[in-house]
């Protein structure tokens, strides 16, 4: 294997979403070196940082039937019970829910945290506030999605945050999606929330790193006999 070959299989590849920022940065990169030079060596880091921030590295899924996994990259911020947005139409009643929150430096393709169909997907405009605070669950801008599986119901909530200005959809209502399979992307910086059906217990604690597609945040089929799943 020759040498740029191994670099290139350390690298992840760039989601297409990215390629137009990219793009522009690189442009502006090269003005910037034409008129003043070191404030083009800082467009060359900003370069780097956007097809960094696009990343879209291969992921390995658990694939035990009613493993659910993190949608996303980031830090658990919330491991609580509360009623799930009101477009879903699950009722009054506090569902367990797992937050997880991406900063700018975190990979932002989102994933499906189980195998199942696509029920609705449903657009909430709405406000730009810190995606790390609570009320963003109902005051931010947000792309919703109920999957439904033999295991049961969950709901995906994309969340736009303080820089994010925009969440971008790979898939529509009545689709199938794999576990782990991509389902969308928020541009920059934000949350997921997961409500999991009612009694599902969190295999996950708040300030925990997840990693989309891979970390398995619960087990819906836990009671089943022979049904093993330890967390040290």
């Amino acid at each position: 294997m020759s040498v740029l070959a191994s670099i290139r299989s350390q690298l992840a590849p760039v989601h297409r979403e990215g390629l137009p920022f990219i793009g522009i940065f690189a442009v502006v990169t090269l003005l910037a070196f034409w008129v003043w030079p070191p404030l083009g060596w800082l467009g060359l880091v900003a370069t780097i940082w956007c097809a960094y921030f696009f990343r879209d590295p291969a992921r390995v899924t658990p694939l035990r039937e009613g493993i659910v996994v993190a949608p996303a990259d980031g830090r658990v911020s919330r491991v609580i019970d509360a009623v799930p947005p009101k477009e879903f139409g699950l009722g009054e009643r506090p569902l367990p829910r797992v937050s997880i929150f991406m900063s700018v430096f975190d990979c932002h393709v989102n994933r499906s945290p189980l195998a199942g169909k696509i029920e609705r997907i449903i657009y909430h405009a709405g406000a730009f506030v810190s995606a790390d605070l609570d009320k963003a669950s109902e005051s931010n801008e947000r792309n919703s999605l109920l999957i439904a599986s033999d295991a049961g119901r969950i709901a995906v909530v994309q969340i736009a945050g303080l820089v994010a200005r925009r969440i971008v959809s790979f898939v529509r209502e009545g689709a199938t999606v794999a576990a782990g399979e991509r389902i969308g992307m928020i541009r920059f910086g934000s949350r997921v929330d997961v409500y999991l059906p009612a009694g599902a217990r969190a295999l996950v604690a708040e300030g925990q790193t997840a990693i989309a597609g891979e970390t398995v945040i619960a087990d819906l089929a836990a009671g089943e006999a022979q049904r093993g799943f330890r967390v040290d």
